[in-house]
């Protein structure tokens, strides 16, 4: 069978009303082989950083008077929290900011640095004291990928060609010289570079024809400089617009781009006017809502990846998911501007099941961000000035950090269904992979509130005889960690997995998030 197959199989069978796994019925599930050659891209577990709320200022990049550990203005306790689970790239600096964003203005000595109006996120005065030489100084500090976005909606082909010789060159230029001179001799060598973000909306409100002939402009003077090859990306869909992905694939020759986005968002109501929900003290009518619409991400995947399949039949182009995540209303009593909100046990949820559904489509999906890394959005971490708090999100990315360029495992089953009202999804999805040492994890996440789900799962071919897991659950489905106390919502060790004969036997607790190894 071939992978495509195997996945329309997978996707089928996750849709199935299965009465298995109801009132104490097993749930059987197989892992299969695999194809050796087909790995979940670690960069499907990037992270995003915009110059937006306290995600930057105040988040990675603190006042020099802040009594926590710092590197420069950069802020220590969160970059090791993010080492911790191993951030492949992170991409900056933005987001709508990007296209309002001159890079020139962001780097020599800060205080000659000219201040801007950040016009999308509350009107706030930017003082550029965080520019190009801050990031890439944050991204050697992770150990992760710089992922910039060029300026296409207000700034000019010049500019980005310009800041892509500041970068990548080492030749006697003028931008070389500069770059030297404000304290960096070698070249960064940045390789992953967006054109424009949204150019359907906030990049420009552009059509997909027009924004395709200005993005191969754009490509034309993105040039590789020795030893820095560039990852081209084009600004994709919102959502699930088709036209706009055909339109790109059709229009932009497959040798100009590396990789393709799309954001896709989840929000509680659906509805992008009035009230997006909750994010806290919800009940479980939202929290049904959220996780079906969580869900769609499956569909849209599969509807671009399709059209993709039409024009690039050896998957040459990357889809890359660079902005999801839960948005809620915002916190009550803060900026409606800066989107911060609080993170519940259901948004772990949401991140188990979205990172399931892109590691089963790691045939084209190569590279997702999670919006945003701090204080922002679906936020990994909180800060309130000397205090940090790791979310329920968090977790779940300490979790599957397993699964970074392992070696995937498709997955089949037959999911009970979790009905709510008068409607039901499937309450259980998952995804595999075989690490380099031959470790076989499985990802497992139980959306009904309510009930156990018990799995036998058969491992053809994979020689094991141990099994360890770590669980993340909580007494509610609406708990969340607060600075006061942090620690509701976190990782236990896992007891509900057993060998059984030759397979493996599984407990899944209600609501919840679990990881085995086998070895």
């Amino acid at each position: 069978m071939t992978f495509s197959k195997r996945l329309a199989a997978f996707a089928t069978t996750l849709s199935l009303a299965a009465s298995t796994g109801a009132a104490g019925q097993t749930v059987q599930m197989a892992v299969q082989a695999g194809d050796p050659k087909l790995q979940i891209s670690k960069h499907i577990y990037g992270h995003f950083a915009e110059h937006l709320g306290r995600c930057i200022y105040g988040g990675f990049w603190v006042d020099e008077k802040l009594s926590v550990p710092k590197q420069g203005r950069i802020r220590m306790d969160v970059v090791e929290a993010l080492k911790k689970i191993k951030v492949p790239n992170l991409r900056w600096p933005g987001g709508c900011f990007a296209d309002t964003y001159h890079w020139h203005d962001g780097v020599g000595p800060t205080a000659q640095r000219p201040k801007m109006l950040n016009l999308w996120w509350g009107n706030t005065l930017e003082d550029n004291s965080f520019g190009t030489h801050e990031f890439l100084e944050l991204c050697n500090l992770l150990g992760t990928e710089p992922y910039l976005a060029a300026n296409v909606g207000s700034g000019t082909v010049q500019e980005m060609s310009n800041w892509m010789e500041y970068l990548n060159s080492n030749e006697d230029t003028p931008m070389v010289l500069e770059r030297r001179k404000n304290g960096h001799p070698d070249p960064y060598k940045v390789s992953w570079w967006g054109i424009g973000n949204e150019s359907w909306g906030c990049g420009g409100n552009m059509t997909a024809e027009y924004y395709t002939d200005v993005y191969k402009r754009y490509a034309t003077f993105a040039h590789n400089y020795p030893g820095t090859p560039l990852k081209r990306i084009v600004s994709g869909a919102n959502g699930d617009d088709a036209h706009w992905t055909e339109t790109c694939m059709k229009n932009i020759p497959l040798n100009q781009m590396w990789g393709l986005t799309l954001h896709q968002y989840t929000l509680p109501t659906g509805s992008w006017s009035g009230s997006k929900g909750k994010a806290t003290g919800f009940g479980e009518d939202q929290y049904f809502s959220t996780l079906r619409n969580c869900l769609k991400m499956e569909a849209v995947v599969s509807k671009h990846a399709a059209i993709m399949d039409k024009y690039d039949k050896d998957k040459k182009v990357a889809l890359l998911v660079d902005e999801w995540g839960v948005w809620t209303d915002v916190e009550p009593g803060t900026n409606p501007g800066f989107l911060y909100q609080q993170n519940s046990l259901r948004d772990a949820l949401v991140a188990g099941t979205t990172l399931n559904i892109f590691n089963n489509h790691c045939d084209r999906v190569r590279g997702a961000n999670l919006a945003q890394a701090v204080n922002v959005l679906q936020a990994v971490i909180l800060t309130d000035k000397d205090r940090m708090l790791l979310t329920p999100t968090y977790h779940v990315f300490d979790l599957y950090q397993v699964h970074q360029d392992a070696q995937y495992l498709p997955l089949q089953f037959s999911s009970p269904d979790y009905a709510f009202g008068n409607e039901k999804i499937p309450a259980l999805n998952a995804s595999a992979s075989k690490d380099a040492k031959g470790a076989v994890h499985i990802s497992l996440v139980n959306l009904d509130p309510n009930k156990t789900l018990k799995l036998e799962t058969a491992l053809a071919g994979v020689n094991w005889k141990t099994v360890t897991g770590r669980v993340l659950t909580s007494a509610n489905i609406n708990d969340y960690n607060t600075f006061d106390k942090p620690n509701t919502v976190k990782l236990a060790s896992f007891a509900g997995a057993k060998k059984r004969g030759d397979k493996l036997a599984v407990e899944l607790p209600p609501k919840s998030v679990v990881m085995l190894e086998l070895k």
